[in-house]
């Protein structure tokens, strides 16, 4: 009996709120729709991308619906956390930033923006961090994913060699090389490598 019941009331919700205007039900009940192809295991990123906009047009359309702003924000922190994890720091930096003005007491966003932050530019200190044979997840760790372009791959008969580039907060670019997926060496600069790789 309630498998029957909860179907007519969406029904009878839906058919109730298409008369005013000023009633947001019927658009809910639309991004809604988006959330449940979205969130199905087998959704394409297209259709978490129908989401994620229908979300974004509603909370547009509705700011006070304070539900629907905080789904957002959710989605809006997992997307900037998913650019960092791809080196793509600075366009992190403006989804946090952006939920931040909503919000400027997410905790969750001034970590990400923090982090976000850090990881613009490197220091000599993160550098100093290095130790000849750490994998490159470590090194990662410490410094971040390179941004995208900023690696270069040469694959040889016995080993591959790797480079990362990162920007320095003194405007220059350090490298920092693998062999076979463990730390080589680091430069602070194209002439100067750290007495820390020797």
């Amino acid at each position: 009996m309630r498998r029957v019941l909860v179907p007519v009331a969406l029904l009878a919700l839906a058919c109730c709120s298409g008369g005013d205007p000023g009633d947001s039900s019927h658009e809910w009940l639309h991004v809604l729709r988006h959330k449940k192809t979205a969130v199905a295991p087998n959704a394409t990123p297209q259709q978490r991308q129908a989401y994620a906009d229908s979300l974004g047009a509603f909370v547009q359309a509705h700011p006070t619906h304070s539900r629907a702003r905080e789904v957002y924000q959710r989605i809006q922190i997992d997307f900037a956390n998913e650019l960092a994890s791809l080196g793509r720091y600075r366009d992190s930096v403006r989804v946090y930033r952006a939920v931040l003005v909503h919000d400027p007491g997410n905790a969750d966003a001034q970590r990400g923006l923090a982090s976000a932050v850090a990881h613009l530019a490197i220091t000599r200190d993160k550098l100093l961090q290095l130790q000849k044979g750490m994998p490159q997840r470590d090194v990662a760790r410490i410094l971040g994913k390179p941004i995208p372009g900023w690696t270069s791959r040469l694959e040889r008969r016995d080993s591959v060699v790797e480079a990362w580039y990162y920007r320095k907060v003194d405007g220059g670019i350090a490298g920092v090389y693998f062999r076979d997926g463990e730390l080589l060496a680091a430069e602070e600069n194209s002439n100067a490598k750290l007495a820390a790789m020797n």
